[in-house]
């Protein structure tokens, strides 16, 4: 922490992160105006791609603020998170924070880390082997090949837990507010669509919007820790181990750092939560050193292994969900 801090690495980078927000404003109102140019056309297909790849962009801002990288005050990157996540985009800064936070403090450590917990997705044997019905055994014994299908969905889905989260009972932080920016983003973005494009093509503009955005969020998040070692919940493991040993990089270059948000350097994030994502290049090269000093394994590989890894630990996983229904008896008996 001495060198990082000495390096000045986790000073605010409050330029970087005014330049990003604005460069990609820039960007979603030019396709705006696409889409009231070519409002008639399925040439607005394009641009709802596009705009799915900007909301995510905004997410990662909104996922950077949360964790006080851009402003020195808590109550500012709160603020500008918020309003990011719930406005910008249309999901729950409140329900990310939750989750999000938990994840940070035990990742891939059983019971404690709500990334692991089943879902769509199972992302343990056990859980796979309680996964009932011809359907679910169906889709769980694939689930690694499917993974990437079923995230065309997540758009939709993040969307859905968003006002799950504000009109649940439990204590939401800054509820109200939530539910008005929430529900000016998302109804104001349906009249926009709806009113600009003749009916069918605003549907389909709707579904390649969302299924671009979940996709690409799922695609940027999944690689980072789907496939690594998973902790028992009583595992006794320092904070250093802990976090870089569930934790895998994406080998840099010059276009992954914007990518994926700053997400390729994950143990560095997970190390230094607070750091900005400039200075994640630089750490990267301290923590390695570090780790190789101390004979700590420390994961780095290509976007395209990453994936690779995830889709087979998923398939492995979901081979415990039991007999597949659909397979011939016979086959199951002597065997493949």
């Amino acid at each position: 922490m001495a060198t990082i801090r000495e390096a000045g690495l986790l000073r605010r980078r409050r330029g970087f992160y005014i330049v990003t927000f604005a460069v990609i404003t820039l960007v979603m109102a030019a396709a705006w105006v696409g889409v009231v140019m070519l409002a008639g056309t399925w040439y607005t297909l394009i641009l709802a791609a596009a705009m799915g790849i900007l909301f995510t962009q905004y997410a990662f801002l909104a996922h950077e603020a949360s964790h006080r990288q851009v402003f020195e005050s808590g109550k500012a990157n709160d603020l500008a998170g918020r309003v990011l996540a719930d406005l910008f985009v249309g999901i729950s800064y409140s329900w990310w924070m939750n989750k999000h936070s938990k994840h940070h403090a035990n990742p891939n450590t059983q019971g404690k880390d709500p990334d692991i917990e089943p879902d769509f997705i199972v992302f343990q044997k056990e859980h796979a082997a309680e996964v009932t019905g011809r359907f679910g055994k169906f889709f769980t014994r694939r689930q690694g090949w499917l993974f990437f299908p079923a995230l065309l969905l997540e758009g939709l889905n993040l969307h859905a837990q968003a006002f799950k989260t504000v009109f649940s009972p439990g204590k939401v932080d800054k509820r109200a507010l939530e539910i008005v920016l929430l529900l000016v983003r998302n109804i104001g973005y349906l009249v926009a669509v709806f009113s600009i494009m003749p009916l069918g093509i605003a549907f389909a503009f709707l579904g390649v919007q969302l299924g671009v955005f979940g996709l690409y969020m799922g695609a940027s998040f999944a690689p980072n820790h789907k496939g690594m070692p998973i902790l028992p919940k009583d595992s006794r493991v320092d904070f250093l181990r802990r976090q870089v040993l569930t934790s895998r990089n994406i080998r840099h270059t010059w276009y992954m750092n914007t990518f994926m948000g700053g997400l390729n350097f994950q143990v560095e994030h997970h190390l230094f939560p607070s750091m900005p994502r400039p200075s994640l290049k630089r750490a990267q090269e301290i923590v390695k050193e570090y780790c190789a000093a101390r004979d700590i394994q420390y994961t780095e590989v290509r976007l395209t292994e990453s994936y690779r890894i995830v889709v087979a630990y998923l398939n492995r996983v979901g081979l415990s969900a039991g007999g597949d229904p659909f397979d011939c008896p016979a086959a199951m008996r002597y065997g493949r």
